[in-house]
């Protein structure tokens, strides 16, 4: 019987003590935010990554109050790995997320070792961004369509210059994609962001871009590029006269950007669901939605659970294409 005794009072001593992280991890919950959150920013300021976080933590606060502080914190370069790789470092205690996206998520993971996996180091929060690419060239090349640029292309066989975001991202992945489609040879010059490939795009250094949508249209409007194409499957709000590529013979050069809030899935479960239903909150706020809409965003799914489907779908379609295609 004293043998039984001291076993049941060793068991119930373990189940309180197994208890203890759970209950420490509701009170957090509770009052959170008690302190900063810091949003890590793969990529340079001003572009359309940081310009999402922006808006993110503009929903926050009006969802937290206006007391609550949001740090956005641009960790840029080696395509978004090193900011993404940040974001699983620390105390994982709730207070650190992460605003990734489809490059180093989805495409740059099955062709170069990371230090993470997508689906299992991270917990997603919500999808806050999904917009088309543009395909714009200098008006000093004299092409005006995408079939001029490809005869172009071909008959100086590695002289025009694309640029991109850098090596593994999507504005890399849409040159690829095109160079295949089109059976034409360029030279690919990469950058540490779009807005850098752009402004030498407009400095005439370069002869062409798969730029976002938001980037690109002021600058076409302005008459300082000349748009050729949009990537997305339908045409975009912003440019809704520009053809896609589909439309111009190219179906199969069809790429978006996208980026969506994540945290450490080792951060107290409690806080991990209180920001899921933050981020729903924001999602669903009509503020957030009509500056989205500014920027010719597609509002995807709203939920996390739906994030993290559409996240095993990217790595579903692209995993495929990017290993078979020169993405480094």
């Amino acid at each position: 019987m004293l043998l039984q005794s001291k076993f049941r009072i060793a068991a119930a001593l373990i189940a309180a003590l197994a208890a203890v992280p759970v209950i420490g991890g509701l009170a957090a919950a509770q009052d959170y935010p008690a302190r900063a959150i810091t949003i890590i920013v793969p990529f340079t300021a001003g572009g359309p990554n940081d310009v999402a976080a922006r808006v993110y933590a503009d929903g926050l606060r009006r969802h937290f109050g206006s007391s609550a502080t949001i740090v956005i914190e641009n960790r840029a370069g080696g395509a978004g790995i090193p900011g993404t790789e940040a974001a699983l470092q620390g105390d994982h205690d709730g207070y650190t997320l992460l605003m990734g996206g489809i490059a180093p998520l989805t495409l740059i993971p099955p062709v170069q070792k990371v230090r993470y996996n997508t689906e299992k180091d991270f917990a997603p929060l919500g999808l806050m961004w999904r917009s088309p690419q543009v395909f714009a060239v200098h008006p000093g090349t004299g092409v005006k369509s995408v079939a001029e640029f490809v005869a172009k292309a071909k008959a100086n066989p590695g002289k025009l210059t694309i640029g991109s975001a850098g090596l593994g991202t999507v504005t890399h992945l849409a040159n690829e994609l095109f160079r295949r489609e089109a059976k034409v040879d360029f030279t690919h010059v990469p950058y540490k962001s779009t807005a850098n490939s752009l402004n030498d795009l407009l400095g005439g250094h370069i002869d062409a871009i798969f730029g976002d949508v938001a980037l690109v249209n002021p600058q076409a409007q302005a008459g300082k590029l000349i748009a050729l194409a949009v990537t997305g499957a339908n045409r975009s709000p912003l440019m809704p006269d520009l053809a896609t590529t589909a439309e111009v013979g190219f179906p199969a050069v069809q790429t978006e950007v996208w980026y969506g809030a994540l945290i450490s899935a080792k951060a107290p479960a409690p806080i991990i669901a209180r920001l899921q239903a933050a981020t729903l909150a924001v999602q669903n706020d009509p503020a957030t939605q009509k500056m989205l809409r500014q920027h010719g965003v597609v509002l995807g799914e709203p939920g996390a659970q739906a994030f993290a489907t559409f996240i095993r779908q990217e790595i579903e379609r692209w995993t495929p294409i990017v290993t078979t295609i020169k993405m480094q």
